[in-house]
């Protein structure tokens, strides 16, 4: 893969769990992150009140749809659209396996990053690490994910081309 990416998101407004870009960006965070093969992709999260439950803190839930996000934004800063994927391959990526710690809860209004790792590509698959941290780096949520390409009508395994792979700048 190509150098790691970061979205700026907006200002920050004071908030819990936000500190000064400290320089870490891009590059690994902490011990967590097992078997790193190729830099994380980052993309910045808000806490809404549609993100909470009760208590106040994020529903467990939407901390996949945060990952989801994350995917989806990374496989876009590579080149790959996912609705041209589908139209000129007939292939989609899906998630066949999530094994997810919650580790802390994240809280109304904190500004979060949610990275994305390739750990292994496998002829189907890719195998990534994703991690849910508050701006200041504290871990809330980590999670090994693999995404399976699957042909659109059958949703059998079908390998990934060897021009999609090159898309994505994956070693092959």
């Amino acid at each position: 893969m190509t150098a790691a990416a970061h979205i700026s998101p907006p200002p920050d407004s004071g908030t819990r769990g936000q500190a000064p870009d400290s320089g870490t960006r891009g590059q690994a965070p902490d011990s967590d992150t097992r078997g790193q093969a190729g830099p994380e992709f980052i993309w910045p999260v808000r806490v809404y009140w549609e993100d909470t439950d009760a208590g106040g803190i994020v529903y467990y839930a939407n901390y996949l749809r945060y990952m989801e996000r994350a995917r989806t934004e990374w496989l876009r800063s590579l080149g790959c659209d996912q609705a041209r994927m589908r139209a000129l391959h007939r292939l989609q990526f899906v998630v066949a396996r999530a094994n997810v710690e919650f580790r802390r809860p994240g809280r109304l209004d904190d500004r979060l990053d949610v990275d994305v790792r390739v750990l292994a590509m496998r002829r189907a698959s890719i195998e990534l690490a994703q991690h849910v941290r508050c701006a200041d780096r504290e871990l809330l949520c980590r999670a090994e994910v693999r995404i399976g390409c699957v042909d659109i009508e059958t949703f059998r395994p079908r390998g990934i081309p060897i021009s999609l792979k090159q898309e994505l700048d994956i070693e092959h």
